[in-house]
């Protein structure tokens, strides 16, 4: 399985930035890729209660695999320092 080389706070984070500034989403920018190299910041903690809110996960999540396996991944992201 592929693996990201950037942690999961920060790639959550550029997508509510590319949501908030790009014209395929709520924004206006048909190219916003350096709008989000240089706001994704901002959105860190939307990016956070995100997280906080799928530790848990939902009964079909929960019947397709380990729960605290699951847990224990978004805990992990949770505690990774973005910079």
């Amino acid at each position: 399985m592929p693996e990201s080389n950037r942690p999961l706070v920060e790639r959550i984070a550029r997508v509510l930035a590319g949501a908030a500034h790009s014209s395929n989403a709520e924004g206006s920018d048909p190219s916003a890729a350096e709008k989000v190299d240089l706001t994704w910041p901002e959105h860190v903690n939307q990016a956070l209660a995100v997280l906080h809110t799928a530790r848990e996960p939902d009964e079909a999540m929960a019947a397709a695999g380990d729960s605290e396996v699951w847990r224990d991944m978004v805990e992990a992201a949770l505690a990774q320092r973005v910079d």
